[in-house]
């Protein structure tokens, strides 16, 4: 998403380093390439876990591409808040995120295509743009988001069991408009927290709130 700041602290570093190890051997030898989904609460540091893993992957001599569910909400921001605050139905991975078609763009990428069109959002124009990813020589791609757990088409799923109180000092820290301290965006986590409270158990790997790194044997 445009305007959106990424900042790879130590946790994430430490996190990716204990997650990528394990699969090294499993995308090597996969028959085509392979999907990693990073999922959690707003705040809880998907996109930075998703960062660093692909800055890992890196070092082992392997290509990733990073996809953010936030480019793919049918709205943009602010327009996304005014429709949720006016539609109190307009909330969840099925109504307001376009997650088929993050699927198909991983279907695209896993059938071998060299570049996937996607749509990108702009958040300081509150607009939503198109770009498109050259897939050449990407060997994994990384999906990050708060309902990624559900796509079909992943070989290793991360869930980061942080919720929003764990999570403020991050809001705060990326400071999208005014939605700390906001009753009606607090509400709005809570409801998040209720959607996706049970993807923890879809998990290969959990993230815990002090972010070490559990395996889902």
């Amino acid at each position: 998403m445009k305007g959106d700041v990424i900042v790879v602290e130590e946790h994430h570093v430490r996190a990716a380093q204990a997650i990528v190890p394990d699969l090294i051997d499993a995308i090597t030898n996969a028959p085509s390439r392979y999907v990693i989904t990073v999922a959690g609460e707003s705040g809880s540091g998907k996109s930075e876990t998703g960062k660093a893993i692909a800055d890992e992957l890196a070092a082992h001599d392997l290509t990733a591409v990073l996809l953010g569910q936030d480019d793919y909400f049918v709205l943009p921001p602010k327009s996304n808040d005014a429709k949720r605050r006016d539609d109190d139905t307009w909330l969840g991975p099925h109504v307001e995120v376009r997650l088929d078609l993050l699927e198909q763009n991983l279907v695209d990428a896993l059938e071998g295509a060299d570049e996937i069109v996607k749509p990108l959002i702009d958040y300081d124009a509150n607009s939503v743009e198109e770009e498109t990813i050259d897939l050449r020589g990407v060997e994994v791609v990384i999906a990050e988001g708060t309902y990624t757990s559900l796509l079909k088409h992943v070989d290793t799923r991360v869930f980061i069991a942080r919720n929003r109180l764990d999570t403020l000092e991050h809001r705060q820290k990326r400071n999208r408009g005014s939605e700390v301290g906001d009753p009606f965006i607090e509400n709005v986590l809570e409801l998040e927290h209720k959607i996706i409270a049970g993807h923890r158990q879809l998990a290969d790997f959990v993230i815990t709130r002090d972010y070490d790194v559990i395996p889902v044997s």
